[in-house]
């Protein structure tokens, strides 16, 4: 939960870099909030008001975790852009989050796993 929390307060920071177990465990969290919510929606019959609340207060932390994630790779956070292209583009993004950091110092700044 803590990694969770580390990245929202972090929301708005598209510099540095972030771990890969930064990025899957915000990721992990935010799938579980996403199905309790829908559950909750689905058991009490409404609509999926909450789930759309969430959404929209999760993207911006989102974009900013996956920026730090491809900062973290050695790529620019303009290839967030290539998630915009149907199925491939979502395929490329994910192969960028699962790769390995750079393990020395990039021009995004040190390597996180390091300190």
């Amino acid at each position: 939960m803590n990694w969770y929390l580390k990245v929202l307060k972090n929301y708005v920071n598209f510099q540095g870099r972030a771990r890969r177990k930064e990025y899957w465990m915000f990721t992990l969290f935010n799938i579980i909030i996403s199905v309790v919510l829908t559950l909750v929606e689905t058991v009490a019959d409404i609509s999926p008001f909450l789930t759309g609340i969430y959404s929209l207060f999760i993207l911006l932390p989102g974009l900013a975790v996956t920026v730090r994630r491809l900062h973290d790779t050695g790529r620019s956070g303009w290839w967030i852009l290539i998630g915009l292209i149907p199925l491939i583009g979502s395929i490329v993004i994910l192969v960028f989050t699962c790769l390995e950091s750079e393990r020395e110092e990039n021009r995004f700044g040190s390597n996180p796993k390091a300190a």
